[in-house]
C-alpha cells in the first residue's frame, strides 16, 4: 500500500509537489498552503523520513506539526479515512527517523501517545488545529497520535 491510496488525485499531486519542494526549497516548503486539499490555508509542516519497513528506502511524508516543549506532535491522521498512512507503519517498525522543519534537520525518535497522554495531546491538537476533529469523525478508527523527539546534533542542511 502506498502512502497516496485511497486519496483523490489531487490530493496525491499536491503531497507529491510538496515532498519535491521541502527537498529543494525547505525554507519555503515549511509554511505549505493547505487549502487545495480542504485544509484551512497556510500551516507549519515539517518533512519526516522514514525508513520503508518493507523496502528499507527512505521515504517522505510532509506532516502539519504542533510543538509540544522540546518534541512534536503529528497525527496519522490521513484525512481520517480508514487505514492508518505508511509513514506511521513505518514508525512502529523502527522510531528512528529525519525531521526537517524548514532549513533545520535533525535525528528523531517516534513514540506512539496512548491513554491519558494521548487523550490530552488530541484535546490540545484539536483546539489549535480543529480539522483534525473532522478527520475523527470520518473514520472508525482513533487517530494516533507521535510524539517525536529530536536526539543528536542538528544534521548540516544538504539539499535533496
Amino acid at each position: 500500500m502506498s502512502e497516496f491510496d485511497d486519496l483523490p488525485d489531487n490530493a496525491v499531486d499536491f503531497f507529491r509537489a510538496h515532498i519535491k519542494l521541502y527537498l529543494t526549497d525547505p525554507a519555503r516548503a515549511h509554511l505549505w498552503d493547505s487549502t487545495p486539499v480542504g485544509g484551512p490555508g497556510l500551516v507549519e509542516t515539517l518533512l519526516i523520513t522514514t525508513t520503508g519497513r518493507r523496502s528499507g528506502k527512505p521515504r517522505h511524508a510532509p506532516l502539519l506539526y504542533i510543538e509540544s516543549g522540546s518534541s512534536f506532535l503529528v497525527m496519522a491522521s490521513r484525512g481520517g479515512t480508514e487505514v492508518n498512512p505508511s509513514w506511521y507503519f513505518n514508525l512502529l517498525n523502527n522510531p528512528d527517523c529525519e525531521i526537517r522543519i524548514g532549513t533545520r534537520r535533525t535525528k528523531a525518535r517516534a513514540r506512539i501517545l496512548d491513554g491519558g497522554e494521548r487523550d490530552q495531546a488530541w484535546n490540545r491538537i484539536t483546539r489549535l488545529r480543529p480539522v483534525y476533529s473532522k478527520y475523527q469523525a470520518r473514520t472508525t478508527r482513533t487517530i494516533p497520535v507521535v510524539e517525536l523527539t529530536p536526539y543528536g546534533a542538528p544534521i548540516e542542511h544538504k539539499d535533496g
